[in-house]
């Protein structure tokens, strides 16, 4: 398939022939319509409305484990969000926050819990890892509208979305283990404790030697351009777009798995520290260069070489 470089303006002229009246439809019933035939706002109210959810839910339970831990020992950013207005919540939803926050499996049972821990570690990674994959995202809807130009078959963006996040899925799981297995030898999840602060330290030394190696480069230059791997993989098959977007979900994972373990120096819900992540993830893969991320390496190192000190 050749590319057109004639961008919207030439695909809201192709369509205005193939424009239907659904004048006899009432205001939302248009606005549905509209939606219906425009794969890109809908990818964008989706998506948009996705991140948003993610950290609503982060942010109120994030709410909820400072108010639950003691004055003295507070995490980072515990005294300002006991200052936020609590609101009142479903059951499920406070059951769900209980299970994500609590050291040890509850009376649900470590199953319960562990679904619990996905769950909250895959909003995690929609709130931060999924605007950073818009590049991605806004480059197939291209690609899309310059192939609904040629009158050729395109999958639904939203079926390469899903990829992508089945991807982080399950590393979800993965890193829902991992919280499992420190809180199941921590004796408190204080970082001081010596599990804890251990699991810490080792996450930040990890996570700052990733940031120099070549396999971050790779994964990170991938991340940065992905119009030539979606141009050369298109295909008018969903299965085939599902599974792509698998394969920019493992770059993008590639990228950023080794900074996902610094929550656990952190905290595991500690929204400031999930904010920056996302934030320098975002700049990361679009900014030319390395400087950025051999910046944070150092940072990282040099942070995890104090931790160990103060633990020795």
């Amino acid at each position: 398939m050749r590319l057109d470089q004639r961008g919207d303006s030439a695909h809201s002229i192709a369509m205005t022939a193939e424009d239907h009246d659904f004048s006899h439809l009432d205001r939302f019933g248009r606005a549905a319509a509209n939606v219906s035939r425009n794969p890109r706002l809908a990818v964008n109210i989706v998506l948009g409305a996705g991140v948003v959810l993610a950290w609503l839910l982060l942010g109120a339970m994030a709410i909820r484990g400072a108010e639950s831990r003691v004055p003295g020992i507070d995490a980072p950013g515990d005294m300002m969000l006991r200052y936020l207005p609590g609101l009142p919540l479903p059951d499920l939803l406070e059951r769900f926050f209980t299970l994500c926050l609590a050291p040890a499996s509850l009376d649900g049972g470590v199953g319960a819990q562990a679904g619990a821990l996905i769950v909250m570690w895959f909003l995690m990674a929609v709130a931060t890892m999924l605007p950073s994959a818009a590049p991605m995202i806004r480059t197939y809807c291209e690609i899309a509208d310059t192939a609904r130009i040629k009158g050729e078959a395109v999958v639904h963006p939203l079926i390469l979305v899903a990829g992508y996040l089945s991807v982080w899925l399950a590393a979800s799981a993965v890193f829902a283990a991992l919280t499992l297995i420190v809180h199941a030898f921590a004796s408190s999840v204080q970082m001081l404790d010596p599990v804890v602060g251990a699991t810490g330290a080792a996450a930040l030394l990890v996570a700052g030697l990733y940031q120099f190696s070549g396999m971050k480069e790779a994964c990170l230059t991938k991340c940065k351009s992905p119009f030539s791997i979606l141009f050369s993989n298109w295909s008018a098959r969903p299965g085939r777009i599902f599974r792509l977007g698998m394969a920019q979900g493992v770059w993008c994972l590639g990228c950023c798995w080794a900074l996902m373990l610094v929550m656990f120096a952190v905290g595991v819900m500690n929204v400031f520290w999930l904010a920056l992540i996302g934030l320098f993830t975002l700049v990361e893969k679009q900014t030319e260069g390395r400087l950025p991320t051999r910046v944070a390496g150092a940072i990282l190192l040099v942070w995890a070489t104090a931790l160990l000190v103060v633990l020795a």
